[in-house]
């Protein structure tokens, strides 16, 4: 393992270049990945023109926010976002890793500093939401310690919730 393969994690404007590369790779490929399953297809560009602009992610900044960006050997590799919710609970969001740098210990490096940042801004529980078709991501939080729940949210896409102590 040469001296630059190595993960560093910060905190990253919502609306940087970097941050926004990132949302939009994270959002074309969730969004893909539905149409396939349900109706064949890829995403109408223009839906996905619309639906990018619209989630700014500007929730993600302090002081009830943050997200964090993953760098492997420098280079942007993936993003955690948090934000605090009503009654000591944060959600976890935007988690997602590159195609090419999955497989590495990114996800769960990112997750735990965005418990990090949950835990710095008061938050005593971590929820989040997932859909049936994203398996790794299930694998992923129940590896880490999220214990699947009820329903806590109305969204959409949501099929799974989880949530997690920070204590």
């Amino acid at each position: 393992m040469g001296a630059m393969t190595i993960w560093t994690v910060a905190p990253e404007p919502f609306d940087s270049p970097v941050a926004t590369a990132l949302w939009r790779a994270y959002y074309t490929e969730v969004s893909d990945r539905w149409y396939l399953v349900h109706e064949g297809r890829r995403t109408d560009p223009d839906e996905l023109e619309r639906e990018i602009a619209a989630r700014t992610g500007s929730e993600l900044a302090p002081p009830t926010g943050q997200l964090l960006v993953g760098r492997y050997g420098g280079e942007p590799a993936g993003s955690a976002g948090v934000r605090l919710l009503e009654g000591g609970s944060a959600e976890l969001t935007r988690v997602f890793l590159y195609v090419g740098m999955r497989g590495r210990g990114g996800a769960a490096l990112l997750v735990r500093a965005a418990e990090d940042a949950a835990r710095a801004l008061g938050a005593r529980w971590m929820i989040l939401d997932t859909r049936g078709d994203l398996v790794e991501a299930r694998a992923l939080y129940a590896r880490l310690g999220y214990e699947e729940t009820e329903r806590h949210n109305d969204e959409q896409y949501a099929e799974h919730w989880f949530r997690k102590p920070l204590s």
